[in-house]
C-alpha cells in the first residue's frame, strides 16, 4: 500500500493494475463550498494491491487513470457510484465502462433498498469499518494514516463484496439484470445538470403561469451563475427567495432590495440587475408563450382498490424472489399502472416486465386472483379455478 502523489508512481500503478480483470475504486471529496465536487483522494484495488491517489499533489496528471477507467477489458467495481462518476464526468468527461455497483447489484440480489456500505461489508465481508474520520476535511493535507487506512477500506473490502455477489448473481442467472441496470449509470447524459432544467429542482406548487415563467428563468440563470463561478446554487440565491422574487416580479431596484432575505447592496450589483432584467423579459412575453402547468393528478379513487392490489403483488413478488421492491417500481410506477395498462413504466419492459408486470396485469384483468393458504397468500389463475367448477 502507498500513497500515489508523482505522475511516475501513477503511470506505473495504473500498467500494473490494467492487467486485471477488475478494479475496485472509490473517491473522497468536498462539496460544501462549490458547486462542483472537489477531487480530493482516489482509492482503487485489484486482487494483489491497493493504493490511494492523491489528485492534489502538485504536478500530477491523472491522465493514466482516467485512460485505465475507460479500458473496457477491465471492470470498475464501485459502491453507489453516482457521485464518484459525476466528478469523472465534470473532470474529464469519463464515464468508467463497463460498471459494476454494488449497491445495485446488493438490491438485485435481495439485500434491501439502497443498502450502504458499512452493512454490506459487515454482512459479506464479516468486517467492521472505522468511523471516526467519516467526517473530514480531505483537502487538507498531510493526510494521517488513519485517514488513508479508512479510505482504503472502501476499495478492500469491496473486493470481497464484488465477488460474493457476483456468485450470486451467477447462481441465479441474475447477471443480466444488472448489465440493464448500469446503462443509465453509463451514460454521461445521466451526470450533466442543463441550467434550463434547473426549474425542476424547486418545489413550485402555484398555478400561476407568470409565476412559474419567472420561476423557470431565475433558476436558469442561477445554475449558470453557479457554475460558471463553481459555488453552491444557495450561495447565489436560495431557493425560498427565488420564489418570492417570482411571486413579487420586482420592476426596479428599490424593490428587489426589498425582499427578505435579499441585501440592498445585491439589488446594486450585477447579479440584481441580471434577475431584474430577467423577470423584466418574462413580464414582456404574451401570455400564450408561458409554460403550461402540468400537474401531477390524484389517483382516482376508483383505482385506490387497484392500487392496494398491486402493492400486495409487489411485495409478494419481491418476498418471493428475494429482490429490493424499489429496483421493480416506486409508489408512482404503481400508480400508473393502476390507471393504465401501457403505462410507460420500467416495470412493463425487460426483466421487471418477466417478474412482475407480467403478473401485475394478468391481476388488473382478473386473470390472477389472491388465495390465503395455512396464513401465506399466493396467487392462483381463475382459469384454473374456473375449470373446477361444478358443471
Amino acid at each position: 500500500m502507498s500513497v500515489i502523489t508523482t505522475n511516475d508512481q501513477l503511470e506505473a500503478l495504473c500498467k500494473r493494475l490494467g492487467k486485471s480483470d477488475y478494479i475496485t475504486v472509490d473517491t473522497e471529496f468536498l462539496r460544501t463550498k462549490t458547486y462542483y465536487s472537489k477531487l480530493c483522494l482516489i482509492q482503487v484495488a485489484n486482487e494483489e494491491e491497493y493504493h490511494a491517489i492523491d489528485p492534489l499533489a502538485p504536478g500530477i496528471n491523472l491522465d493514466p487513470f482516467y485512460d485505465l477507467l475507460t479500458n473496457e477489458n477491465i471492470l470498475k467495481v464501485f459502491h453507489a457510484s453516482r457521485q464518484d462518476i459525476e466528478i469523472f464526468v465534470n473532470e474529464k468527461g469519463v464515464v468508467p465502462k463497463p460498471l459494476f455497483d454494488s449497491q445495485v447489484a446488493a438490491m438485485v440480489c435481495g439485500y434491501g433498498d439502497s443498502i450502504g456500505y458499512e452493512k454490506l461489508v459487515l454482512s459479506l465481508a464479516g468486517a467492521t469499518l472505522d468511523k471516526s474520520t467519516r467526517i473530514t476535511d480531505w483537502s487538507r493535507r498531510p493526510l494521517t494514516q488513519r485517514q488513508i487506512d479508512y479510505a482504503l477500506g472502501d476499495v478492500t473490502h469491496l473486493r470481497v463484496i464484488y465477488k460474493k455477489l457476483n456468485e450470486q448473481l451467477t447462481k441465479n442467472d441474475r447477471s443480466h439484470w444488472l448489465v440493464q441496470e448500469m446503462n443509465d449509470l453509463t451514460n454521461p447524459d445521466t451526470f450533466i445538470v442543463l441550467p434550463e432544467n434547473a426549474w425542476k429542482r424547486l418545489k413550485i406548487r402555484s398555478s400561476n403561469r407568470l409565476f412559474n415563467a419567472i420561476a423557470r428563468a431565475l433558476a436558469e440563470w442561477r445554475e449558470n451563475e453557479a457554475q460558471s463561478r463553481n459555488i453552491p446554487r444557495n450561495r447565489v440565491m436560495r431557493d425560498e427567495v427565488l420564489l418570492e422574487v417570482s411571486a413579487v416580479r420586482p420592476e426596479h431596484t428599490n424593490a428587489l432590495g426589498s425582499i427578505r432575505g435579499l441585501s440592498p447592496q445585491f439589488s446594486q450589483s450585477k447579479s440584481g440587475q441580471k434577475v431584474l432584467a430577467a423577470v423584466k423579459e418574462v413580464m414582456n412575453l404574451p401570455t400564450d408563450s408561458l409554460p403550461e402547468i402540468t400537474r401531477k393528478r390524484p389517483p382516482a379513487q376508483n383505482n385506490d382498490p387497484v392500487m392496494e392490489l398491486l402493492k400486495v403483488l409487489l411485495k409478494l413478488t419481491c418476498q418471493n424472489e428475494n429482490v429490493a421492491p424499489k429496483l421493480i417500481a416506486s409508489v408512482d410506477d404503481l400508480e400508473k399502472l393502476a390507471e393504465k395498462d401501457d403505462a410507460d413504466i420500467p416495470a412493463l419492459a425487460g426483466w421487471r416486465f418477466d417478474l412482475f408486470g407480467k403478473q401485475a396485469l394478468a391481476v388488473k384483468q382478473g386473470k390472477l386472483a389472491f388465495v390465503m393458504e395455512n396464513g401465506t397468500i399466493t396467487l392462483i389463475s381463475m382459469a384454473e379455478t374456473k375449470e373446477e367448477e361444478p358443471s
